[in-house]
């Protein structure tokens, strides 16, 4: 049996996200990189060991916990040190996806993309950050509204730590709450991010951290709380765990086993009893 090549690259797309993909190199050893540039944007993470990371004339070292950054043009090239083992997680965005992010986030709307002056940073949270979309990205199990939420979220986030605009100000609460309202109403439906913003009249990157500031939950995390809520009501009345989690709107029973206890602390047969 042939094991599968360390060297070799996994890609991960999904037509639901068609703007955004990730790449990734458990062993960077093997990779090396002619000087390129891409028409995107392009963030990654340097998941262990160490390399070089050249961007224009610059050459610098990095290491685990380091995230670099490109923009769209910018000639760059990663390559191993002296046969020293490295790995990556990379994630390449549209431009014009990002630039839209951006004119939410209180850039001017008649203003093209902005250039990060950043070429890369040891900041933790952005680090974990973009560790944690990964994982959300390639797990098969993740909701779309899950992986939607995390990577307007994460790159809100690195807008605001290295490339801020002035604050775009704030929305009345009232369409938070409308935002809240629609999501009881159709918590057991397979929700998308743009759904929720279009009934409360918001741009997703508000939304995301709006709503969590409010409501001290992600958008994700308040559709699996109501779906829980849901749960017990039909629990009680005495329905085949099976057929609670189908009309909760859980993929399957195991995710409803997991989401219940960890809101719980029991599962649903100890609850239904």
């Amino acid at each position: 049996m042939l094991l599968p090549d360390p060297a070799a690259p996994r890609f991960w797309r999904d037509e639901r996200l068609p703007f955004i993909e990730a790449r990734t190199i458990a062993d960077g050893r093997k990779v090396c990189y002619a000087l390129h540039a891409h028409e995107h944007f392009s963030i990654g993470a340097i998941t262990a060991g160490q390399s070089l990371y050249i961007h224009g004339s610059e050459t610098f070292r990095i290491r685990a916990g380091t995230v670099v950054l490109m923009n769209p043009g910018d000639v760059h090239a990663c390559n191993p040190i002296d046969d020293q083992p490295w790995s990556y997680h990379m994630l390449y965005i549209e431009t014009r996806w990002l630039t839209d992010l951006q004119h939410q986030l209180g850039f001017a709307d008649e203003l093209d993309f902005r250039r990060f002056d950043t070429t890369h940073t040891d900041d933790p949270v952005l680090f974990c950050g973009l560790l944690e979309l990964y994982e959300t990205l390639v797990d098969g199990n993740a909701e779309y509204l899950h992986k939607q939420s995390t990577v307007v979220s994460f790159f809100s986030e690195v807008q605001s730590r290295l490339n801020p605009a002035a604050d775009a100000g704030r929305e009345v609460n009232h369409k938070l709450e409308r935002a809240a309202d629609y999501i009881r109403e159709h918590c057991t439906e397979a929700l998308k991010l743009e759904d929720i913003c279009q009934a409360a009249q918001l741009s997703p990157s508000y939304l995301i951290r709006a709503f969590k500031q409010s409501y001290g939950m992600t958008p994700h995390a308040f559709v699996v709380n109501q779906r829980i809520q849901f749960a017990r009501a039909q629990l009680r009345s005495g329905k085949l765990i099976a057929d609670v989690a189908l009309a909760a709107g859980f993929a399957d029973q195991a995710h409803f086993q997991r989401a219940f206890k960890q809101h719980l602390a029991a599962t649903p047969g100890q609850y239904r009893g």
